[in-house]
């Protein structure tokens, strides 16, 4: 059945659960796991470049921390679960482009994603990243609440 599971994940508690469904669901069928955090780019004006500069730098290092922190998080609950996992990061400033670029790019045969995240429920009515990976991909969605 599945063989390649894309977990999206931005670390809040509700994408750990969904991470931790796609993990078990990876170990019953003997498949891997492909962790992505995506980071949105530094909204940056043009001017006062020299502060817009030191800020993009702050940004980009504690956005990378940040990534790297989620990332691991999987790794850990993957090897607690036995089950292979690759993972990255990317920029971009619509995530659910990314989630949709990497699950093709990686040849994932599922997603499996949190109904929302960080950016809380409003954004279930409004249009969620889940909502717009659910119309715009090929690959089947599992959406965890």
């Amino acid at each position: 059945m599945f063989k390649h599971i894309l977990l999206p994940t931005d670390g809040s508690d509700l994408a750990l659960r969904a991470v931790d469904t796609g993990i078990a669901l990876a170990a019953s069928l003997g498949a891997d796991v492909y962790a992505l955090h995506v980071v949105a780019p530094f909204p940056a004006f043009s001017y006062m470049v020299d502060i817009v500069q030191a800020n993009e730098t702050f940004y980009l290092q504690e956005a990378i921390k940040q990534a790297d922190a989620c990332l691991q998080e999987v790794h850990k609950r993957a090897d607690i679960a036995g089950v292979s996992c690759k993972s990255e990061y990317v920029t971009d400033s619509r995530p659910y482009t990314a989630i949709v670029a990497a699950a093709a790019r990686q040849g994932c045969d599922l997603i499996v994603m949190a109904s929302h995240g960080l950016q809380g429920i409003d954004r279930l009515l409004l249009g969620s990243v889940t909502q717009k990976v659910l119309v715009g991909g090929e690959v089947p969605v599992l959406v965890c609440h």
